[in-house]
């Protein structure tokens, strides 16, 4: 057996250890399932009566904005999860094994986007109640959402470097909301870019996650008709500049982070 297919089987054991642990812990559970309710609730209802685009229902809008936020949140717990293990010296107990190096983060970050599918399936059911509707083809939704899963595990090999980096979960707590607050509202993810002034405007438009979630509007036929006009290159073929950053991150992050995973259990 080839060392990539050691790392992969060695990775679906700790998948399975992740998802047993999520199972025994209600709050996370809890936390996976409500956060995402609780945003669309929050959005629909509180400020969707005061903003307006024009040209579709801001329900419809809305929704593609609430998946991309709440996927790159629970991308986080990829950089929480780990730096828990480093406290309590799970990850000492995993160097006594006969595993590959990289089978802890594939573990970590698969187990982490299984979480946020079930988040996912979760916004998709609180979107349909209130008033979302996917009005493309079966295909072109699947790749919608399967485009959301990848961006969050590209962002889970992010965190899973801060997570070995700083090895404190509250330190992880509070990196990963200050990276992830701004690049989920500086977006056109609850409302369109072209409201937001100058250079906002600019950032909002080459933001991946504006990308992330045109690409996700217009898969599930939610697109308004006028984002189309932007010039920016990124909106006009978002798959595309997802896909390049999704690229970019993993050729990145997954060596620095089995680097770092390596200095990190070899203290």
């Amino acid at each position: 057996m080839s060392t990539l297919a050691y790392a992969l089987a060695d990775g679906a054991v700790i998948v399975k250890r992740n998802l047993i642990k999520t199972r025994r812990m209600p709050d996370v559970l809890v936390w996976t399932t409500t956060a995402p309710i609780m945003f669309v609730l929050l959005f629909a209802y509180v400020f969707g009566g005061s903003i307006k685009v024009p040209g579709t229902n801001y329900r419809e809008f809305l929704i593609a904005g609430i998946f991309a936020q709440n996927i790159i949140f629970g991308a986080s717990f990829t950089g929480v999860g780990l730096a828990d293990d480093m406290t309590k010296g799970i990850i000492d107990r995993f160097r006594s094994l006969p595993m590959a190096r990289s089978a802890v983060l594939i573990g970590r970050t698969v187990s982490d986007m299984a979480n946020n599918s079930i988040a996912i399936a979760v916004m998709s059911i609180t979107g349909l109640i209130v008033g979302w509707r996917i009005r493309t083809s079966i295909p072109e939704a699947a790749g919608g959402f399967l485009l959301l899963l990848l961006f969050s595990y590209a962002i889970s090999w992010i965190m899973a470097f801060v997570g070995l980096k700083v090895r404190r979960v509250e330190v992880v707590n509070n990196a990963a909301f200050m990276f992830i607050f701004p690049l989920t509202f500086i977006a056109n993810t609850f409302v369109p870019s072209q409201n937001l002034p100058g250079g906002l405007r600019t950032f909002a438009e080459w933001n991946p996650v504006s990308s992330l979630a045109q690409a996700a509007r217009e898969a599930f036929g939610n697109a308004v008709p006028y984002t189309s006009a932007s010039h920016a290159w990124s909106l006009n073929h978002p798959v595309a500049y997802v896909l390049l950053w999704v690229a970019v991150i993993l050729a990145i992050f997954v060596p620095l982070s089995v680097r770092q995973y390596a200095r990190s259990t070899s203290v």
